[in-house]
């Protein structure tokens, strides 16, 4: 069961007994829930979260945005795409539940602005829909949006300064590496987080956790990977950080540039 649902540690908000198992019927919390923070850290949570935000929306290209109607519903359609893949998850009975993360391929489709922009939407539907505590927003946008895109934002600045022309280095290094990078910084960060809180009972099988990594970085490489692949293919343009001049030049044009 742990190869189909990965990246994200999540926690049930309440029905926590002692040995970390939430009792039935309890309700379960999107990403990690607010009783299982102290609030220190959800303080911590918002002073990081907030700057970078407003930081994001300063920088979001909104006349460009406001004037294309084709940037409009590729960013209505990401933010979307992003709500339903957060919906999607497997719950285990300790408590613990995971899922995808998708900002790598959000970040490369729309650039980090956007992308921290459309997050931040995502996890208001969230909120509303009463899968997510408000209090940890702060807390889950810095862990499992602000991280990913960091990671994916260096990943496509170290590609673009060494400028290679094959495109299959924008793909697997900007798209399959930055996503399984995210995953498995996400899920460190959030079991640190929680054990440093101590307000959630460790699983008894944390100490072999190692041995799984692979199977949660895996499924989150891959989907991030094939979404940028199909759209380096199909709809280029739509990629902010993909450089079309560049990766799909004709090689022949240089051979007649020779002397």
């Amino acid at each position: 069961g742990w190869s189909n649902f990965a990246a994200v540690v999540d926690c049930r908000v309440s029905g926590l007994n002692n040995q970390g198992v939430c009792g039935e019927g309890q309700r379960i919390g999107h990403m990690i829930g607010a009783e299982l923070l102290t609030l220190e850290t959800l303080s911590v949570g918002w002073l990081i979260y907030l700057p970078v935000l407003i930081w994001a929306v300063c920088r979001a290209p909104w006349v460009e945005l406001f004037t294309d109607s084709r940037r409009q519903h590729l960013l209505f359609g990401t933010v979307f795409a992003l709500f339903m893949l957060w919906l999607v998850r497997r719950d285990f009975d300790t408590g613990v539940s995971y899922h995808f993360i998708g900002m790598t391929a959000v970040t490369l489709l729309l650039d980090w602005p956007l992308a921290i922009v459309g997050g931040l939407v995502a996890q208001a539907g969230l909120v509303l829909l009463g899968r997510q505590d408000l209090t940890a927003m702060g807390v889950n946008g810095a862990l499992f949006i602000l991280l990913p895109v960091l990671v994916t934002e260096c990943c496509a600045i170290l590609v673009e300064r060494a400028q290679p022309k094959n495109l299959f280095v924008y793909i697997f290094v900007s798209g399959f590496f930055a996503a399984a990078l995210s995953a498995l910084l996400c899920l460190v960060l959030a079991l640190t987080v929680l054990w440093y809180d101590e307000l959630f009972a460790m699983p008894y099988w944390l100490e072999d956790f190692v041995g799984y990594l692979w199977l949660i970085i895996f499924p989150e490489a891959f989907i991030n990977g094939m979404v940028v692949s199909a759209l380096v293919v199909f709809c280029p343009e739509w990629l902010e950080t993909f450089n079309r001049t560049r990766y799909l030049s004709a090689p022949w044009k240089d051979d007649d540039s020779k002397p």
